[in-house]
């Protein structure tokens, strides 16, 4: 499709500029399209500063900042609206009444795109299965986008640069699999990698409505279409009744998937789960197991998901900044850790999601010899179950880093998996990436 036609002349409201890139990159992909646009931010003007001035050239767009105003979503021929939007928006509801479509980047760039669209969703392991498998596709000589929920990644403009033999992969979050649910789309290939409670707040603790939003990755697949179920999500396919509705080319995948003798450069039981999903993908999509091989053992992972960061006097020290959840820090540990040395410096902590870290707690006293807390609402519901942690919350990233490095001797390892959210501290998750990463590189 012609995607520059589509937008030309078009009213678009866009909602949510934000500050990770993807947002800029699609309002300044629109405007370049000659769309018409209005971009409306919760966020101030002095907030969404270094936004705005990557965008100061165009003369198409309006903005509509520390607020949104009820006008911009009547008379408008299109809605783009960011992750996280909550379900009960009025604005969107506005929208609706008005019987203006509301899309998201995502699902939009799947619909204009005209070329296989693989599609990655789970509560983990989404990152490392999407770029694990561009990787092996790429590998294979293959022509490969990647968008979705990729920082500073704008989907749409992605459409730039795709040809006819592209194959595009998408990680998405449940947040733009509303988009492609209302859109009425599945990816050709749908990876659903795992199942865990998170965005507990958003979802007013009913898994069953996350789930739903998961679920749009395979619901709409045709006949011709490939899920590739992940084995730990498998039982809640059964579980909220969507055995029927599962493609007719399902494939269950987990760690079996990939024989014993492959030796990844990543760590941990739960990467080779992981691989083990990026190879049942990439075979449906007719890869030679060679290069499949080739890419998979040379695949060195995803930043700030467990990832090897430097050593140091003896110290190894791993960013796994991605970990948001206790499950995600508990597989860190689990990867990292040897229950006989105890010798894992973990800093941890962050803003709140309600999440149970019962076994969070649990695995810190098997693997643990000193915990380090950032401050956060999260920190202060289980700083007292924790009888390694610290007496000081961090209020400082580099106090912490510096706390734990002191803390180590020759052999240990410093481990950041904070198991909760980043905001309170920081302006994002990327913001905290990035700090620890300043922190680290100061020592």
């Amino acid at each position: 499709m012609d995607y520059e036609s589509y937008f030309k002349g078009k009213r678009i409201t866009l909602m949510g500029l934000g500050l990770l890139g993807r947002g800029v990159g699609d309002a300044r992909f629109l405007a370049e399209c000659g769309a018409e646009l209005i971009v409306t931010d919760l966020k101030s003007e002095e907030m969404l500063k270094d936004s705005l001035t990557q965008l100061s050239q165009f003369k198409n767009i309006t903005y509509r900042l520390g607020k949104h105003e009820l006008e911009d979503f009547c008379d408008r021929d299109l809605i783009v609206k960011a992750a996280g939007v909550p379900l009960d928006s009025p604005f969107i509801a506005e929208a609706h009444k008005n019987k203006i479509p509301v899309r998201m980047s995502a699902d939009l760039f799947a619909e204009l795109v005209g070329v296989p669209v693989v599609g990655v969703t789970g509560t983990r392991g989404k990152s490392t299965v999407t770029h694990m498998i561009a990787h092996i596709l790429e590998t294979a000589g293959m022509k490969v986008v990647i968008g979705g929920n990729v920082r500073g990644v704008s989907t749409l403009s992605q459409l730039k640069v795709v040809v006819s033999d592209t194959i595009a992969v998408l990680e998405l979050d449940s947040w733009q699999l509303q988009g492609f649910g209302e859109a009425k789309l599945s990816p050709h290939i749908a990876v659903f990698t795992t199942f865990f409670p998170d965005h507990m707040n958003y979802y007013h603790d009913d898994m069953k409505v996350y789930f739903a939003d998961k679920a749009n990755i395979f619901l709409r697949q045709s006949p011709e279409d490939t899920f590739v179920l992940g084995g730990q999500v498998a039982p809640f396919i059964k579980e909220y009744g969507y055995e029927k509705k599962v493609a007719a080319h399902t494939f269950i995948a987990n760690s079996k998937n990939l024989p014993k003798q492959w030796k990844l450069q990543l760590p941990g039981e739960h990467n080779r789960y992981n691989a083990g999903l990026a190879v049942a993908a990439a075979a449906a999509l007719g890869v030679d197991t060679d290069v499949i091989y080739k890419a998979v053992t040379s695949f060195k992972g995803v930043e700030g998901r467990l990832q090897f960061l430097s050593e140091k006097n003896g110290v190894k020290i791993y960013n796994d900044n991605n970990a948001t959840t206790p499950e995600a820090t508990v597989a860190a540990l689990r990867a990292l850790g040897d229950s006989a040395k105890k010798n894992i410096i973990l800093i941890m902590g962050g803003s709140d999601k309600g999440l149970v870290m019962s076994e969070l707690v649990h695995e810190i006293s098997n693997y643990c010899k000193k915990v380090l807390l950032l401050a956060g609402t999260g920190t202060e519901r289980v700083k007292k179950e924790i009888p390694a942690a610290s007496d000081l919350i961090y209020q400082v990233t580099t106090d912490a880093v510096r706390d734990a490095f002191n803390t180590a001797e020759a052999g240990d390892i410093v481990l950041f998996s904070p198991a909760f959210a980043s905001f309170g501290m920081f302006k994002n998750e990327y913001d905290r990436n990035d700090q620890f990463v300043k922190a680290v590189s100061a020592l």
